[in-house]
């Protein structure tokens, strides 16, 4: 029972934008931190070094926007926190945790330097500086998290759903598909019914292909704005998600509410979200591959 309660902790949750994207995300939370302490001057912060107030928190944001970006990038070196497809809600408590309490250790150290000379190697400064961080840069990770608290709200998935049928699976044409990459070199040839999903993955773009029952990856150059475009001929890829192409044949599970829906592919475990905004559209869509 103690563990049945805490499955949601290991349920498939997207990874936090600030942590996805180290540079974008460090750049967020220094502009944050600059705005939040120049309004709210928490802890007792003041200016130092002969500098005003906003000059001293134009610093200390700075320094902490850099070694955000070092911290995010040093952490998903680490095999544990570099696997973005199989992310979970406690990777992502675990990991703000790690890179909040690393960041205020470093204002910690940048304090010496900054701060006139004073008694601060003691663990009241150390524990004061740990919190300012968690103070001020919980907020802005917590923003980008509670923006995907949906995939929380999934409490398991439908019964499997029925085979789409002869009439359905005629729909496929059996010619392959040939997709244009970014780069004139390279190119990416399959038959459509072996396309499970496509997944953007910053500037590429991840086909998952279902072969000879194994699930084979391609990886190719290019938007899946493009990729939605090069495939628009073909009625039952949807896009479901702002990263996320699927093949309506191909779904054998689907669990949701009002605020989307999560679906399952044959030959795969991997979650595919449905975005609240198009849930009715992917609705009618899908009807028509399971009547």
């Amino acid at each position: 029972m103690v563990n049945e309660r805490f499955n949601w902790l290991n349920k498939y949750f997207p990874q936090n934008y600030l942590v996805k994207n180290p540079f974008k995300g460090a750049l967020i939370v220094a502009a944050f931190s600059f705005i939040f302490t120049i309004l709210y001057r928490p802890l007792g912060s003041h200016g130092s070094m002969g500098l005003s107030y906003k000059a001293t928190m134009a610093v200390y944001s700075l320094v902490a926007g850099a070694s955000l970006y070092g911290i995010i990038r040093a952490l998903r070196s680490l095999k544990y926190f570099s696997d973005t497809k199989n992310w979970n809600f406690l990777k992502e408590i675990f990991s703000i945790v790690i890179i909040l309490t690393l960041l205020g250790t470093v204002i910690f150290f940048a304090a010496f330097i900054i701060e006139p000379p004073a008694d601060r190697w003691n663990a009241e400064t150390y524990l004061q500086s740990v919190s300012a961080a968690l103070l001020v840069g919980l907020l802005p990770f917590l923003f980008f998290s509670a923006m995907n608290y949906r995939y929380l709200l999934y409490r398991g998935f439908e019964p499997d759903l029925p085979d789409t049928g002869k009439d359905a699976r005629s729909l496929i044409p059996e010619e392959k598909i040939h997709i244009n990459s970014s780069l004139k070199k390279e190119s990416l040839s399959f038959y459509p019914g072996h396309l499970l999903f496509a997944e953007s993955e910053g500037n590429y773009v991840v086909f998952h292909l279902l072969q000879d029952d194994k699930v084979k990856k391609e990886i190719i150059r290019n938007s899946i704005g493009s990729i939605e475009k090069q495939l628009s001929s073909l009625p039952f890829f949807f896009r479901t998600h702002r990263a996320f192409i699927v093949n309506m044949m191909m779904i054998t599970k689907k669990q949701g509410n009002a605020a989307g829906y999560v679906l399952r592919l044959k030959g795969t475990d991997r979650e595919i979200p449905v975005s609240r905004t198009i849930a009715k559209t992917f609705d009618s869509r899908f009807r028509q591959y399971r009547k």
